[in-house]
């Protein structure tokens, strides 16, 4: 099994290409679809069914269902609309400081060199002071799976404004996915 190329539309057949293609007033459109979503809190039911396609990790057996990494898909103008809001709800997660600053993951200007860097230095002043440094790495496979979604959604009703908290609600309820095998669905 293999991936789609990146350009290959899922099963709304939109391709970046499209979009940059697009007409003003289409572009107007999308514009005002991704503003009513702000404005209602209404992540819609098409944006959330995600295809997903398989690549045969290098050196496995291609029998053994282990030997694939899945990626998903979603539909372009559901990824446009995940960065729209990232950039709006950047600014409201960094002056509640809800994420603490060890936390690297999905974070702008954190990238796991500069986590390398934090730890070593960590290590290297308590070797400096004469102190035990002790350290515990966690890795949790499929973790946004296991997440407790009522209880991020409480949390993130503290302190987001309501229709931020509402689009998010919508976004995580009553989400769907297809497998893509060859051809076949």
């Amino acid at each position: 099994m293999s991936c789609d190329q990146p350009k290959t539309p899922v099963y709304d057949l939109i391709t970046g290409e499209i979009l940059k293609k697009l007409p003003e007033v289409r572009l107007s459109a999308i514009t005002y679809i991704h503003n009513s979503i702000l404005r209602t809190g209404y992540f819609p039911g098409q944006w959330k069914v995600s295809q997903i396609v398989t690549i045969l990790k290098p050196g496995k057996p291609a029998e053994d269902v282990k030997s694939y990494r899945p990626i998903i898909r979603l539909p372009i103008l559901s990824k446009v609309f995940e960065k729209l809001f990232t950039t709006q709800i950047q600014p409201i997660l960094q002056s509640t400081q809800i994420i603490r600053d060890h936390q690297f993951g999905f974070r702008r200007k954190h990238s796991t060199i500069e986590q390398v860097h934090r730890i070593t230095n960590i290590i290297h002043r308590a070797i400096e002071n004469k102190q035990y440094c002790t350290a515990a790495f966690l890795d949790i496979s499929q973790a946004f799976d296991k997440v407790w979604h009522e209880g991020l959604l409480y949390k993130l009703s503290t302190f987001l404004p309501d229709n931020m908290y509402r689009i998010l609600q919508s976004y995580l309820t009553n989400r769907y996915f297809r497998t893509k095998y060859r051809e076949a669905y």
